[in-house]
């Protein structure tokens, strides 16, 4: 085994980590804001806020499952968002396991699941909400962007 194969597969275990730790601290994140009520869910949900109040826009989380990764509509509407957080500075990741965010952020009114595909994590200006997986999410998506993983993946930790 050569040095180059031996620092790729540390290497391959750091990301591994902190990928996982991500998703640790992305966990947190949603439960704490869910706590606060701080979230926007949906689609079209976060899109209006992003519309009218992007200031309020901590974190954004984009999600996709197999079901719906041809979903031509849904593609077009995670480049502009990712487009809008590129533009105002908001830190936006992708999760693979929908299912799980959404058992994360709960169901509507009526008992059925939220449409998960799009999370903000929002702050009111006048008084801005800090939380310590905030701040590891962003110091994660700034090291992911230093490697030019403009939108990184996370993966939850096991169950």
């Amino acid at each position: 085994m050569t040095l180059e194969e031996i620092r790729g597969q540390e290497n391959t275990m750091e990301h591994n980590e902190r990928v996982q730790s991500a998703g640790t601290a992305l966990e947190e994140l949603l439960l704490a804001a869910k706590k606060q009520d701080y979230l926007t869910v949906g689609v079209y949900e976060s899109a209006k806020v992003m519309n009218v109040d992007p200031d309020s826009v901590a974190f954004c989380v984009l999600a996709t499952d197999q079901e719906h990764a041809c979903d031509i509509a849904l593609q077009i509407h995670f480049t502009l968002i990712q487009a809008f957080c590129f533009d105002n500075d908001i830190n936006v990741v992708r999760v693979t396991d929908i299912e799980r965010l959404a058992d994360l952020v709960g169901a509507d009114e009526g008992g059925e699941p939220k449409d998960a595909h799009c999370i903000l994590v929002t702050s009111p200006s006048a008084n801005p909400w800090k939380d310590p997986a905030l701040d590891k999410l962003s110091l994660f998506c700034e090291q992911s962007r230093s490697m030019c993983d403009w939108v990184p993946t996370i993966t939850f930790p096991e169950r």
